[in-house]
């Protein structure tokens, strides 16, 4: 009936703003659907979702309660202004060109993300995750990455080594497997003629080689001091297959992700502003009511935290309301610190990377872009849960105090001076969004139940994926969701 009203010039028979990808995707939807879509949050979720069923024809509308689109994708530049709930609205001074991640900041090479970045003709650039010149604090000792990794290597290195000569592992492998091991264990460890591990120019130098040999560390602590060190942790936050370099970010910022999808969806189909307030499922549709009006379309994809999501009035079910509640919001913090000098470079010869440590501040990133340039910004602490709440309680100046103390331990009096501004966010304070993200207490019926739709309201997020935290998983969770859709249309044409 619809078709034939628009063959009659009766009714549209497909959206007035033709949805063209700059480059050829991955993914897109067979065939063409004739119907409207209200999507409900215009974070990466909705903005995928949007511009996936805006190739295929559909009329989409996006309601957004913040005053900008992006969600967890927000880029902080000077001018800007980050409001929190029960806390004072921070003003952004950054200097020109100086930007702060204050939501994702890292793609794996793997993730759907990236092709969305070649998709949509976004440049991007290496995010280095690893870096052997960045430090590792623990238990109050400080030490670069590659000197902890050089010693715990060395030295698990020997046990092994010493183990296998000696005939412990006779019943497990051959003689000529040992041969191979031992040969193999000489060169990871980097062991002496004993088997024995004795330092080794891995661990770095006070003064590098160039026309001498230069001066290399001091010998490592024994075995008992290296373990007592508790780096095992710190120097394997890389060999994950979501952390393993190397990583990309888009050049200039993540938001460069949400301009480019707000353009290819188009502007004036996004309400900002328009914090829902009721949801209400139509035998022919669904009505959504927000703050400034309300929208009926045919169908409604929900694409907001579930914790917010559960507290709007609806006629989904209690069913749904339950499953809404089971993830549980995580506290999740960053502090951006903007210096005068790029002294990480200048003096510590840190060039991108993450120092990792066992204090509340959890991290320090030194940015991956702009080398040399006059200022820059380090991430002065990422943590989440308990420490993430202990920062997000203080106020923004606090924060920035007791960011600087802490980091200090690390790098000394030079770390708090000539700070020219910062800004932190503490996502659990965050207005429409209350959560760095969610956590399952178990991948259990309620995570089934609501990858199915509620009468015509569809419900999509990273939180309804195994890849929470990520905006791969708010993309899979689109696409997943809008091939669902789309399959419903055109069988019920």
């Amino acid at each position: 009936m619809y078709a034939a009203m628009g063959a009659l010039g009766l009714a549209p028979s497909e959206q007035d703003k033709k949805f063209v990808a700059p480059r050829a995707g991955d993914f897109s939807l067979r065939g063409k659907g004739a119907a409207t879509v209200v999507i409900l949050g215009a974070g990466v979720a909705g903005l995928t979702a949007a511009y996936e069923l805006g190739k295929a024809g559909y009329d989409c509308t996006l309601l957004e309660a913040a005053d900008r689109a992006g969600g967890r994708n927000l880029t902080l530049r000077g001018g800007d202004r980050l409001d929190e709930l029960n806390g004072p609205t921070q003003d952004v001074t950054f200097g020109q060109g100086v930007y702060f991640n204050a939501g994702p900041a890292r793609i794996a090479p793997w993730m759907v993300t990236l092709d969305y970045c070649r998709e949509l003709g976004i440049p991007i650039e290496t995010f280095i995750n690893d870096n052997a010149a960045a430090y590792v604090h623990t238990n109050g000792r400080t030490v670069r990455s590659r000197t902890a990794r050089a010693d715990m290597y060395g030295y698990v290195a020997e046990l092994l080594a010493k183990a296998t000569n000696i005939g412990a592992l006779n019943r497990t492998i051959t003689k000529a497997d040992q041969e191979t091991l031992l040969d193999f264990l000489r060169r990871f460890g980097d062991l002496g003629p004993k088997l024995e591990y004795e330092g080794s120019m891995r661990r770095g130098f006070t003064k590098y080689p160039a026309v001498d040999l230069g001066t290399p560390l001091d010998l490592p602590g024994s075995l008992h001091q290296v373990l007592a060190a508790g780096t095992g942790r710190a120097i394997t936050n890389n060999f994950g297959y979501d952390q393993a370099t190397p990583m990309f970010q888009p050049v200039g910022g993540m938001d460069a992700i949400v301009a480019r999808l707000t353009e290819a969806v188009g502007q004036e189909r996004i309400k900002t502003g328009a914090r829902v307030t009721k949801i209400t499922n139509l035998h022919d549709g669904v009505e959504v009511v927000h703050e400034g009006g309300s929208v009926k379309a045919d169908y409604c994809i929900a694409a907001l935290p579930p914790h917010i999501l559960a507290k709007i009035p609806h006629n989904l079910g209690a069913q749904v309301t339950t499953a809404l509640r089971a993830p549980v919001p995580v506290a999740a913090g960053k502090i951006g610190l903007e210096y005068g000098t790029r002294w990480w470079e200048l003096e510590d010869r840190i060039y991108g990377g993450v120092t990792e440590t066992d204090l509340d501040i959890a991290h320090i990133w030194y940015p991956s872009h702009d080398y040399h340039a006059e200022r820059g910004l380090l991430v002065g602490y990422y943590n989440h849960e308990r420490d993430a709440e202990l920062y997000g309680a203080l106020s923004p100046e606090d924060r920035r105090r007791r960011a600087l103390t802490q980091g200090k331990k690390i790098h000394g009096e030079k770390y708090r001076q000539n700070v020219l501004s910062s800004v932190s966010i503490a996502w659990e304070r965050r207005p429409h969004i209350q959560g760095g993200w969610v956590r399952w207490p178990d991948f259990d019926s309620s995570f089934t139940f609501l990858q199915r739709p509620a009468g015509r309201v569809y419900f999509a997020g990273d939180w309804l994926t195994h890849l929470i935290a990520w905006q791969a998983g708010a993309m899979e969770s689109a696409r997943g969701v809008v091939t669902r859709l789309h399959q419903r249309v055109l069988q019920s044409a």
